[in-house]
């Protein structure tokens, strides 16, 4: 147990040296869990505040992109935060969820299964094996993040567009970067003031106003299950072929027409995720 600790302390002091590498940028982790926070219950807001180490004094969003920052010390999550597919706009977890290895389950839905139930022991007295839950929630609160990235739901071929050179207005930029971070960096330049905060209070709003009749289908999970990760994945791969991989071929060059089209996307992705992981976290400390 004390082993436990010492390794998570020097994950978390990591945020402050490693840069982020992949997965919704800093921005989009922060909104995801800032909504989530923000729709909690009693019970899943006093089990965050205590899963959440003292120092981040109770802000969440703070520790959102923790799993991003720590693949040096656990080299075996990296392959957690996506799902790879043929070249179909389908996906299926049985054939997809895999690593490179092929080893079963070892992709962003199949973690989320495993964070979910070892959250699930939070409140129970059993002689089942302890886990680690402020990893296992931390890793949650990323992975639900990741997985309503449409490109961390992509093609295997490409590696979710990692692969894919072109150009962001003047900058060359790989496909996977530009829905991790560049569509968001440029929405905050353009329509945000360069202010996060004003990009989650726009995306809340809408989920009240535009979105109001959709959210309750949103955290609506079937079969008596905490998480849906099926659910999202398969959206996820529906919107990369739709969205992010259309009109994006190497070497082309996206500008006004690509990014004002594919903002709303993005925009619904964050509020998706941002809702979903409340309302697994709500159902799992309910």
């Amino acid at each position: 147990m004390e082993c436990g600790r010492i390794l998570i302390v020097i994950a978390l002091c990591s945020l402050l040296l490693f840069p982020v590498i992949h997965g919704w940028s800093n921005d989009g982790h922060v909104t995801v869990c800032r909504i989530a926070q923000s729709r909690l219950s009693k019970a899943a807001a006093d089990a965050v505040k205590q899963l959440l180490p003292d120092y981040a004094e109770n802000d969440w969003s703070s520790l959102c992109i923790w799993a991003d920052r720590v693949k040096f010390i656990f080299p075996w999550s990296s392959a957690l935060h996506y799902i790879n597919t043929p070249e179909v706009c389908s996906y299926q977890y049985s054939r997809d969820c895999k690593d490179e290895d092929g080893e079963k389950g070892r992709c962003v839905a199949g973690a989320i299964n495993n964070y979910t139930t070892q959250l699930l022991t939070y409140n129970s007295q059993s002689s089942q094996p302890k886990y680690n839950l402020t990893q296992a929630f931390l890793f949650l609160s990323h992975f639900i993040g990741d997985i309503h990235q449409p490109l961390h739901v992509g093609f295997a071929s490409d590696k979710g567009g990692n692969t894919i050179d072109v150009h962001w207005y003047t900058r060359k930029q790989n496909l996977h970067h530009i829905w991790d971070d560049n569509i968001i960096e440029t929405a905050e330049e353009r329509f945000y003031d360069s202010n996060v905060e004003e990009l989650i209070d726009a995306i809340k709003q809408n989920i009240t106003t535009e979105w109001s009749d959709q959210v309750k289908g949103w955290e609506t999970c079937g079969l008596n299950k905490k998480a849906c990760p099926d659910v999202y994945a398969s959206e996820g791969i529906k919107a990369a072929c739709a969205w992010a991989y259309k009109g994006a071929d190497e070497g082309s060059v996206l500008e006004d027409e690509y990014f004002i089209s594919r903002l709303p996307i993005v925009h619904k992705r964050l509020a998706q995720g941002g809702v979903r992981l409340a309302a697994t976290l709500n159902r799992i400390f309910g």
